[in-house]
């Protein structure tokens, strides 16, 4: 388990590095088919995955894609009126088909799945220094976890959520905000000294230890869901991981926290 798990992390940062690196519409559409697939395995969890509030959904997602791809965020709250509409028509005319639960989570899913993965695609293209503070988000994110692990298995002692997740302890999760704040520090003054970004490496560690801080809330929601559902994890598309929202719950949440921390940062 622990090989098929290093090895299909090894080829998932390969292709993150590739895709995120190239940025422009190579990233765009690997999000876009990152966000249908995360959609589908939220809506799966809820058994409404091949629904027409599902099909709804996923037409939504595409609207998004397709109006931040032509207008950017300008038309941001025309949109979620739009999706909301669009869902809550597939809802009265179908009534009583769908329950008004599968309403919320039919929006939701946009929401939470789509919007938010966006912000990578967003940070990627942000004016000067994207290409080198997009990293920040996985770096925040992942680098959490992997500090927090090592540091729960070391010193954890005090349960964080025993009910959500029995192995992530307080010590752990404070460590992993340390690791984080540490990785956004030298990776600030190594992008400075190669020339790649003008951003203060204090500026990255403040941000990388906010996201590791929203990463673990991002972790643990996405925990949250699954137990309200009874499902151990979200798909099996990665192998040893789970599915999309198992690998990415974390970087869903951290996103759009690091896109606006540059936004107030950098004025």
């Amino acid at each position: 388990m622990f090989k098929t798990r290093l090895l299909s992390g090894i080829v998932l940062v390969l292709l993150l590095i590739g895709v995120v690196g190239y940025g422009g519409n190579i990233l765009f559409g690997a999000l876009l088919v990152i966000s249908l697939t995360g959609m589908w395995e939220l809506y799966r969890v809820a058994d409404m995955e091949r629904s027409l509030l599902s099909c709804a959904g996923y037409a939504s997602a595409l609207l998004y894609y397709g109006m931040l791809y032509r207008f950017g965020t300008r038309f941001m709250a025309f949109f979620l009126v739009l999706s909301l509409v669009m869902i809550l028509g597939v809802y009265v005319f179908s009534f009583p088909k769908f329950r008004a639960d599968q309403v919320t989570m039919a929006f939701f899913g946009v929401f939470y799945v789509a919007v938010l993965l966006s912000f990578v695609y967003q940070t990627r293209m942000f004016p000067h220094m994207g290409k080198a503070m997009v990293w920040l988000i996985f770096l925040s994110s992942w680098g959490c976890d992997t500090c927090a692990y090592c540091v729960g298995v070391l010193f954890g002692k005090h349960k964080m959520a025993p009910k959500l997740s029995p192995k992530k302890s307080v010590e752990g999760g404070i460590g992993g905000v340390a690791g984080a704040a540490l990785l956004g520090l030298l990776y600030g003054y190594v992008t400075i000294r190669l020339g790649v970004s003008r951003v203060d490496p204090l500026h990255c560690a403040f941000i990388c230890g906010v996201g590791g801080m929203i990463s673990q809330i991002g972790d643990l929601a996405a925990s949250a869901i699954k137990r309200n559902y009874e499902k151990k994890d979200y798909g099996t598309l990665i192998p040893g991981h789970g599915g999309i929202l198992d690998r990415f719950d974390s970087v869903i949440f951290v996103a759009p926290v690091i896109f606006y921390l540059l936004v107030i940062l950098t004025r």
